[in-house]
């Protein structure tokens, strides 16, 4: 098969879609890779690494997509790239489409199969191809959070771990998975007075066993929701329902109660964010405000650690790719349903059920 790799374009992304290691595993098996020249620049792969492991640089999107049948990326494709799109492409990237109808519309129009790393399922029921960039985006949301309760970035002025004699920060997060125990790892070693929130009693036993009891679980309820993020510094949306919109925990109300200057960090936002007043930024212009609450949205975080997000990223995508490389696209997916779970959109249509409904298409 014949994949290529263009260059990210989305503002400051700057991750790759293949590593000379994973473009090295396709040549090997038999496959002809093609990227973009400088492809790799945002983390500092030269276009020769990508050539001594046998792929042909390719000057710019245009040829990579006219000479691949399978495009691998890491964020959705903007508008120019969906016009690049045709029947014969598989896409395999991030898609993330429910919050995107334009995005949807656009890939259906073009015919593409278009499969999406946030909607397949591993063996054991888990995101495998989303837990990656869930792990680094919950670590980075402590960290950009700590740094917006800074007076300077129009926080509170509050340092999360506070000293001896003086309270820490207390940090709200919504959501048990993975990348609230991310952000529940990070914020629990700044020594932050931390509150866990989720549905399920299983995810909350086990928070509670990793910190020894020493982070505070909490069954999620709007009421017991509420009452917490009125008192909080910081609150860290991560939520998720695979596929479908993001369910919005934070109303403009609570807002409207919350303390000048505390925080809200939405991981969510990929998927329309679950607070009410969330809006996709970028890590140009990150943050807003809104009734006196500091709010970081940014669309790409994983985006700013482009070295660690890529390879771990690589790590778990590159056995799929070879999977429609090798056996083409109807068999990967019927060997394996989870994969198939993966399947977006096809030949016009949306084929995912969560996605289809949050579209209303």
């Amino acid at each position: 098969m014949k994949i290529g790799v263009p260059k990210e374009i989305k503002p400051q992304e700057n991750r790759v879609g293949a590593t000379p290691g994973t473009v090295a595993q396709l040549v090997s098996a038999g496959h002809e890779v093609f990227v973009e020249s400088n492809a790799g620049a945002g983390i500092g792969v030269a276009n020769a690494a990508y050539e001594k492991v046998g792929a042909k640089i390719l000057p710019d999107a245009d040829a990579v997509f006219e000479a691949a049948t399978m495009i691998v990326k890491v964020k959705e494709p903007q508008p120019i790239e969906c016009a690049r799109l045709k029947p014969h492409h598989i896409l395999f990237t991030y898609l993330h489409l429910a919050p995107d109808p334009d995005q949807a519309k656009a890939l259906m129009a073009s015919g593409c199969t278009a499969i999406a790393y946030e909607t397949v399922v591993g063996r054991d029921g888990g995101l495998p191809l989303l837990a990656p960039m869930s792990e680094v985006a919950g670590r980075m949301a402590t960290q950009v959070g700590a740094h917006c309760l800074l007076k300077p970035q129009g926080g509170l002025g509050k340092l999360m771990g506070g000293v001896p004699g003086v309270a820490p920060a207390k940090v709200v997060i919504l959501g048990g998975g993975v990348a609230g125990l991310n952000a529940c790892e990070i914020a629990h070693g700044m020594r932050a007075d931390v509150t866990v929130f989720d549905r399920s009693k299983a995810a909350l036993v086990a928070i509670d066993r990793q910190f020894g009891g020493m982070v505070t679980t909490l069954m999620s309820t709007p009421d017991a929701v509420e009452e917490a993020c009125i008192e909080a510094d910081l609150v860290i949306g991560a939520v998720l329902i695979p596929g479908a919109s993001a369910p919005k925990l934070v109303t403009r109300d609570m807002l409207s109660r919350m303390k000048d200057g505390s925080v809200l960090v939405d991981i969510s936002i990929d998927q329309g964010g679950c607070f009410e007043t969330s809006r996709a930024t970028t890590h140009a212009d990150p943050t807003y405000v809104v009734d006196g609450v500091v709010h970081y949205c940014v669309a790409n975080m994983p985006g700013a650690a482009p070295l660690t997000s890529t390879y771990a990223l690589n790590g778990v995508t590159a056995p799929y790719m070879l999977a429609l490389a090798n056996k083409g696209v109807d068999q990967a997916l019927a060997e394996d349903p989870g994969f198939a779970l993966g399947l977006n959109v096809r030949e016009g249509k949306i084929m995912h059920d969560a996605v289809k409904e949050a579209l209303g298409l």
